[in-house]
């Protein structure tokens, strides 16, 4: 299926209140919850759950949500998760992922880290233009968020009681840095940077995750000693 036709089944509301809602949980997501979030019934959450994974927006499998397993643990339930594959339009076709792979190929043969780094922080500065860093974690997301980087918090170390850390679901540039991981990720940590303010309550720090951005924010407080 083109892409264009995937995209096109968000049209109806409820399926992309679905998809949305699916994607923003970051895990798996059954019929039952799937349907109470978007304030629908579970069949009608389901023919249009399904309807997703059919063009590929989002992939389906099944476990016990119950958490139990062996006699009594109930059946396996559908589950849902936003699928690997990227999908994009446009019109006309454009084919900016290939310049984008050749320049940072000849960048990283080069040796031009540092180069592309400053570059790409006197982007994340101009972006930013005569605001002031941003003020707090809250408004960094609201920044990233509008940038797509689907941020979310987490506590540090998975200890309750940590500090909360500023996680990212989406890395605008996954494609290029799966190829090129040094040279994307210290660009984009440099373009974070000059995003949100070097100088303000907000310090961004590479923690690589499979499947995340490759860029968390925490409170630089936390971080003094």
């Amino acid at each position: 299926m083109k892409d264009i036709d995937a995209i096109a089944v968000l049209q109806d509301p409820v399926r992309r209140r679905l998809y949305e809602y699916v994607v923003a949980q970051g895990r798996e997501v059954g019929r039952n919850e799937a349907a109470e979030a978007a304030g629908v019934a579970r069949t009608l959450a389901a023919h249009h759950l399904d309807k997703l994974t059919q063009v590929g927006l989002l992939e389906s499998g099944s476990r016990r949500l119950t958490g139990r397993s062996g006699p009594g643990a109930g059946r396996p339930a559908k589950v849902y998760t936003r699928a690997r594959v990227e999908r994009s339009v446009s019109l006309p076709a454009r084919d900016y992922r290939t310049a984008a792979e050749l320049l940072a190929e000849a960048a990283e043969q080069a040796g031009l880290d540092a180069v592309l780094c400053a570059a790409a922080r006197r982007r994340g500065e101009g972006l930013r233009g005569s605001a002031a860093p941003c003020g707090g974690l809250e408004e960094a997301m609201e920044t990233l968020a509008a940038r797509g980087y689907e941020p979310h918090v987490e506590v540090s170390g998975g200890v309750e009681g940590g500090a909360p850390v500023v996680r990212m679901r989406n890395c605008p540039f996954h494609a290029v840095a799966e190829r090129f991981p040094p040279l994307v990720c210290g660009m984009n940590l440099a373009l974070l940077e000059g995003l949100i303010g070097a100088d303000g309550p907000v310090r961004a720090r590479m923690d690589a995750r499979p499947g995340e951005c490759c860029v968390v924010l925490e409170d630089s407080k936390n971080n003094e000693h």
